[in-house]
Order: structure tokens, then sequence, then C-alpha cells
């Protein structure tokens, strides 16, 4: 169970707007404009206020939808909202193009101000590391963007070890300051972070948001031990993605969170959820519904 007073810990991620992530080939596998809004409603109500997005997420149709129902918000409310946004995914660099170069972060932040309908973003990601580019000229363009009043605050996301320190190096003064946040995967099936990554997030002071905290939906209970997955689930429309976890050990990790739910009375999103709320060093996590019945099943308490 999510307590009431732990809600400012989850945030609504928003990647299944138009498409399933980043990816063009998944774009017709998403969520349409009419359901995203009435999740968007639900998770209101339920008291989020977080809410997580990528300028590739739909191709662009995440931030709309979020950006339109943004606009139909009381001013109190929008105020209230942490906006999290984010560029430097490869899918949305042109060809040739250097997806955290200067003039691809200053095209793309202009173009997910436009399709929020904001002035500011609240917090600014980078999407993925650029090895094509520069880090230094990767975090001037974020420090220009800062100077500009078009962000308050970035963060990183897909971050290895080596990426965490190298930017910790590389900023100072303001730009420290204003370096907040580390967007990594962890779950109950992929705790790689524990070991380095979180520690050193928490000794510098920086927020750490686990994302894919159901592994797919793996840790939902949908997948059986022996049958291949239905092919119109996460997994299997991405079966590339999650093969890996396909394993005997997975389904006995599966198995033991599912006694535990069982001995507490949760259910099993909710134990997948509750695992990751309990570790030492994460500040939050993103959950991703694309139903009602879906946000019954975390367990976040009204």
């Amino acid at each position: 169970m999510i307590k009431a007073d732990e809600r400012g810990r989850i945030v609504f991620g928003c990647g299944n707007f138009g498409g399933l992530g980043s990816s063009p080939s998944l774009r017709d596998k998403g969520d349409g404009r009419e359901r995203a809004l009435s999740l968007l409603d639900h998770a209101r109500d339920l008291g989020l206020t977080r809410f997580d997005t990528a300028n590739t997420y739909g191709g662009g149709v995440s931030e709309s939808v979020l950006g339109e129902w943004l606009r139909g918000q009381d001013a109190g409310l929008r105020s209230s909202l942490q906006i999290a946004t984010k560029v430097g995914n490869p899918n949305g660099a042109p060809a040739g193009e250097q997806a955290l170069s200067r003039t691809q972060i200053a095209h793309h932040l202009d173009q997910s101000l436009r399709r929020l309908g904001l002035e500011r973003i609240d917090l600014y990601y980078m999407h993925e590391f650029d090895p094509a580019t520069p880090l230094e000229e990767t975090l001037e363009a974020l420090d220009r963007a800062l100077t500009q009043g078009k962000i308050a605050a970035f963060g990183v996301s897909n971050a290895t070890l080596s990426d965490l320190k190298a930017v910790l190096a590389l900023t100072g003064g303001g730009l420290r300051r204003a370096f907040t946040h580390v967007q990594n995967q962890f779950n109950l099936l992929e705790q790689s972070d524990l070991e380095a990554v979180i520690p050193l997030a928490q000794s510098e002071g920086l927020a750490y948001v686990a994302f894919s905290p159901l592994a797919g939906g793996l840790l939902s209970g949908k997948y059986q031990r022996g049958r291949e997955p239905d092919p119109a689930t996460r997994v299997g429309v991405a079966r590339e993605m999650y093969d890996h976890f396909l394993t005997a050990s997975t389904f006995e990790a599966i198995d033991a969170l599912q006694r535990r739910a069982n001995e507490q009375g949760w259910t099993l999103p909710g134990a997948a959820l509750r695992f990751i709320l309990d570790t030492p060093g994460v500040e939050s996590l993103i959950v991703a519904p694309r139903s009602i019945e879906q946000f019954a099943g975390y367990d976040i308490a009204r």
C-alpha cells in the first residue's frame, strides 16, 4: 500500500501517450488522446502532482496531450505541479545531427515549451547520453537554458556511474545547484544501481527517480511461466527489450513477491512499488498506467 502521505513520491509517466516510448515503430501502439486525458484526470484526483514526459514520446504527442490537459487546469493547481520532460533521445535528432548538441537542445527545448504550453519547464532531463557531443557543450546549453529562464532544473536519465561522475565533475556554482535528479531503471528485477549509482546520487543530494517499476508489466502478474507473452501486451510488442527478463529466476522472484503481497494483503503491483519505495536512496518512482483498473492495482491510498 502506498500511503496518502507518500503520493508526492509517485510520478505519473506519460510515455504511453501516442506511442510506447520513443520508438517510431510503436507509435500506433500507445494511448489515444481521450484515454490519456482521462488518465491524467484520474492521476490528479488521486492527488498526484508530478508528471513526466519526453519530446520523443509518441513523436511529440505525449507533450501535446499533457499540454492540452494542463491548459484545462486552474492556475492554483498548475502552480502545484512539477512537469518534467527530456531531450537527447536519438529518435529526436535528424540524420547527421547530434542528439545533445547545442543547436538540438535549443531547438527541442523551444518545441517542448510550445507543446506543453509553458514558459518554463520545472525539470529537464538529458534523456540518453550522446557520445558524439562533448559533455561540456551539452552542459553549456543547459546552463544557457537556465539563464534564459526556460528551465528551472535539470537531471540525467539512463546514466551509468561514469556518466554521473562526469556530469558532477563538470558542474559547479549555479549549474550544480540546478542539477537535481537522476532517473534510471530500477525494480525488483533490475537492481544494478544499488551498488554505486544510488549511493552516489544520495551522497551528492540528487533525487533518484526509478522508472519501469513493474519491469514492463512482468511484476504485475500478467505473464506466466512457460507461456508466450500476449502479442498485445508491452512485452509482446517489444519482445526484444524484455527477453533477458523471461527466465526461471525472474518467475521465482515474482512468486516470492506474490507470497509477500499475500502476507500483507497487497496487490502484486503494489508490492513491487513498495519494494522500490522502501529502498534507501530512492526518492520516487514513475508509474505509467494505461487504464483506471491498473491505477487501482497500484494500491495508492486516496
